[in-house]
This record gives C-alpha cells, sequence and structure tokens, in this order.
C-alpha cells in the first residue's frame, strides 16, 4: 500500500485524538483545571479572545481557579464571558481578581458529566471511522483504476481497520479514566 496513504490516515486519527482530549479536558471533573477555561472567549477590544489570552490563570487549591487580567479593564468583560459559557460558575470580583469556586459535584451531576464524556467519545469514534470509510473508498478507486491489485487492496484494508481498532481503543482507554476521574469524590 501507497506508505503516503498510511501516513496520512494516521495524521488524521492522531487529530482526531488530540481533539478528544481537548474536548474532554474542558468537562469539570471536581477539581480545577486551567483547561476549563479554554473555550471561554472574552470580548477584547471588539475581538473575541480566550481568556488565558488577556489574563493570568492559578489554581491556589483544588476547588478555586483565579484570574487575574493583565488590563484592569479587562475584569467586567471576563467576568460576563464566564456568566455568558456553559460553565455553569459564578465568579466572585473582587476589583483585582476574578475567583472562580468550583461547588463539590453531586453524584448526579456527576452522571451527567460522564454521559457528556461518553457522547464526546462516540463522536471520535464516529470521526476514525469516516476517515477508514473514506480511505477504503480510495482504495478501491486505485485497484480499479489498475494502481494496486486486488491483493495489495485487501491487505491494505486489513492495515487500515487494524489501525482503526487500534485509535478506538484509545479512545476507549481516555474516555475510562476521564470517567474514573469524573467519579472520584
Amino acid at each position: 500500500m501507497d506508505k503516503k496513504l498510511f501516513k496520512e490516515t494516521e495524521e488524521k486519527m492522531n487529530k482526531v485524538i488530540s481533539l478528544y482530549k481537548q474536548e474532554l479536558a474542558t468537562i469539570r471533573a471536581g477539581r480545577a483545571t486551567t483547561a476549563l477555561l479554554d473555550k471561554v472567549m472574552v470580548d477584547y477590544y471588539g475581538t473575541p479572545t480566550p481568556v488565558n489570552q488577556v489574563a493570568t490563570i492559578n489554581i491556589p487549591e483544588p476547588r478555586m481557579i483565579i484570574i487575574q487580567p493583565w488590563d484592569a479593564k479587562m475584569l467586567q468583560p471576563i467576568e460576563k464571558a464566564i456568566l455568558k459559557s456553559d460553565l455553569g460558575l459564578t465568579p466572585n470580583n473582587d476589583g483585582k481578581v476574578i475567583r472562580l469556586v468550583l461547588p463539590v459535584l453531586t453524584m448526579e451531576r456527576r452522571k451527567e458529566l460522564t454521559k457528556m464524556a461518553k457522547q464526546k467519545a462516540e463522536e471520535a469514534k464516529v470521526h476514525i471511522r469516516n476517515i477508514r470509510r473514506d480511505v477504503n473508498d480510495q482504495l478501491k478507486k486505485m485497484e480499479k483504476n489498475g494502481e494496486i491489485s486486488e491483493d495489495e487492496h485487501k491487505r491494505a484494508q486489513e492495515d487500515i481497520q487494524k489501525m482503526t481498532d487500534k485509535f478506538i481503543e484509545e479512545i476507549d482507554k481516555i474516555y475510562n479514566s476521564k470517567e474514573k476521574e469524573i467519579m472520584e469524590v
């Protein structure tokens, strides 16, 4: 099989894995993490900008995030952006910094977050399978055009299937570790 095609497929699948990891990082698991604020966009002089590009974010305690804007005028916009986000957190503004206290997760909320993580895992698996389907279509065309033989086509399909299985297994491992983290009290 064309090594270039195989390598491109692996790169695409790796991108899906890294995007999945980013998605999971934004799911709150009971302890504070700066990744919670990755999707929060602040209006910085008319431009939507991530919070981490307009402020310093610290985690002094396991359940607290402190956001210290570089420009004092940014306190209000950051506070508004956090309130608008789907984090479900209320910012405390003391005029210099914004404090976000993460409440203890109830068992019901933990189950909700686990479902959300499971849904994201399924979406990532669908992306992986779509990549496999596209590559298999490409291989069929190559065989039809006489670029590869029927045996090469079968071998390539088996290799792509093995790669797909490996990446789906990795998604499952990542999900299981996130589930454990969410359910940990």
